[in-house]
């Protein structure tokens, strides 16, 4: 495995996400950011945080099965949220929470969350961005 998960004493254990990733591999993919299109392009869950969420976690799936990658490879994540509220952690939980389902895997590498004003599409509320690291 060249991605280790460590949560260092000292800081938090937050769950749903750890706070170190250690990389011993040495090809890095990088994975532009993902939205809650179709393969055509289609925004899919409009006005609907989790279900995009959802669909953004299965994008960067996808996205790393091309370079030869999981889940297990991601080194670190970075979501950026529209209009970001606490309030709207519940939704982005619930969207990542049925990928992992959908996915069949946690999806717990560091990640940093980050609320914008807007992103390239006014229909778009989350994108999800990636770095791996395989052998």
């Amino acid at each position: 495995m060249t991605i280790t998960l460590v949560n260092p004493e000292g800081l938090p254990e937050v769950g749903v996400y750890h706070q170190v990733s250690v990389a011993s591999g040495s090809k890095l993919v990088f994975l532009a950011g993902q939205v809650s299109v179709d393969a055509d392009g289609t925004t899919l869950g409009e006005g609907d945080l989790a279900a995009q969420t959802e669909r953004c976690y299965l994008n960067v799936a996808t996205a790393l099965a091309g370079a030869g990658a999981t889940f297990a490879d991601v080194a670190k994540l970075t979501v950026y949220v529209v209009d970001w509220a606490p309030e709207k952690m519940p939704l982005l939980l619930d969207g990542i929470a049925r990928a992992s389902a959908a996915l069949g895997t946690a999806i717990t590498p560091p990640g940093t969350l980050l609320g914008v004003a807007a992103l390239a599409s006014p229909a778009h509320l989350v994108e999800v961005e990636a770095v791996a690291v395989l052998d």
